[in-house]
């Protein structure tokens, strides 16, 4: 009898906690991004990056405390919608997932961060770049590509120093993504010596864009910066291309895709378009991020859009600090997550400050010239 009580004491407590690996071998990581809607290739990309990491470490084999475990995956989809973003994280915090890879906006990773926080689940964002993420005092926090105050600042010093604006315009879709970016951007032109004529905003859903455009090109503008995503951008530089405005058209790493490309079809001439996106490698890493790219487009039969390496080492990363923690209590590996130093990642070395950020931010500026992403130059 004393026996059984023991017995059944120890599985109320796995059940209670859900980490007790010695009730289940399975380790259960959550991955969020829009796999529907306007950026569903961006949510796809950040997903498929997840599945090639769990796939790879399960093939190797992990072992976690002593324990052999199977890792899985579950993938939600959020649209891009803060509202569905945080109805998933609750939903992950209720299946009891280990830790959390996404979300892909700020707009989304922000409201989640709270309620995987009070979870107590560490959560690594790929590419939410808004500042706010990283600065809510949330200890479960951690990104892996640089913020809005360095990447807007790099493009707006950009703007007026290399490709000599005089008259800057700068639209932003109101997401937390894409004010974040405009407003860094701005301040960074106005600190460099540029001229804002114009500040404009329309959505992350809209289709029509002449009247803000009319107004721009009234303002004579010859740069235009759009804080915002790839499926805005595309149809943008077509209208303007419609109404005859021959200005360079700027943005942050949400256009920084092909899918831009095939969006923009013409509309997107050589050297017309520049954009930067928060990461980069150089010199000898960049062979591991080749290798990356060419196992991804093996495995998926697609190439990389943006972010999939970044939720590639976020698995990595995740994982290698249960490993060393010896145990996938979130409780017991988020310390050693967060005093992750030199990490050896495919989109370069990883090290953590006391906010979660990366130590070092990186951002490549690229640019379109023969129908193709060109990269411009990576920025430390």
């Amino acid at each position: 009898m004393q026996l059984k009580l023991k017995v059944t004491a120890v599985a109320a407590l796995a059940l209670t906690t859900g980490f007790a690996l010695a009730q289940n071998a399975v380790v259960t990581i959550g991955h969020v991004g829009p796999t529907s809607g306007a950026i569903a290739h961006l949510g796809k990309d950040n997903e498929n990056g997840a599945v090639l990491a769990i796939e790879e470490l399960n093939k190797k084999g992990v072992t976690i405390g002593g324990q052999k475990v199977t890792l899985k995956l579950q993938a939600e989809d959020d649209a891009a919608d803060p509202k569905q973003g945080t109805a998933v994280a609750q939903k992950l915090v209720d299946a009891k997932v280990l830790g959390v890879v996404g979300h892909l906006n700020s707009g989304t990773t922000i409201p989640a961060s709270r309620i995987y926080n009070d979870a107590g689940i560490p959560q690594i964002s790929p590419s939410a770049t808004n500042p706010k993420y990283t600065r809510q005092g949330f200890n479960t926090a951690f990104r892996l590509v640089a913020d809005d105050a360095i990447l807007g600042g790099v493009m707006g010093k950009y703007a007026v120093k290399e490709l000599k604006g005089k008259s800057i315009a700068v639209i932003d879709d109101r997401t937390a993504y894409g004010q974040g970016v405009a407003e860094e951007f701005a301040k960074a032109v106005t600190a460099a010596g540029g001229t804002i004529v114009a500040k404009e905003f329309t959505t992350d859903k809209a289709t029509d864009f002449n009247s803000i455009l009319t107004n721009i090109k009234g303002k004579k503008a010859d740069v235009i910066f759009f804080g915002g995503m790839d499926a805005v951008a595309g149809p943008m530089l077509r209208q303007m291309k419609g109404l005859g405005i021959d200005a360079k058209f700027m943005g942050g790493d949400g256009i920084c895709s092909g899918e831009l490309v095939k969006l923009a079809g013409d509309a997107a001439g050589d050297n017309k378009v520049f954009c930067a996106e928060a990461g980069g490698v150089e010199g000898a890493q960049k062979a591991g991020m080749d290798a990356f790219k060419k196992k991804f487009k093996e495995r998926f039969k697609t190439d990389v859009q943006v972010y999939a390496p970044y939720v590639y080492d976020a698995v990595n990363i995740m994982v290698a600090s249960m490993v060393k923690a010896g145990s996938s209590d979130p409780a017991k590996y988020l310390p050693v997550l967060a005093a992750t130093k030199d990490y050896k990642g495919v989109t370069g070395d990883i090290s953590f400050d006391k906010k979660g950020d990366l130590t070092a931010g990186t951002l490549t500026l690229r640019t379109i010239k023969g129908g193709k992403l060109e990269e411009v130059a990576v920025i430390k």
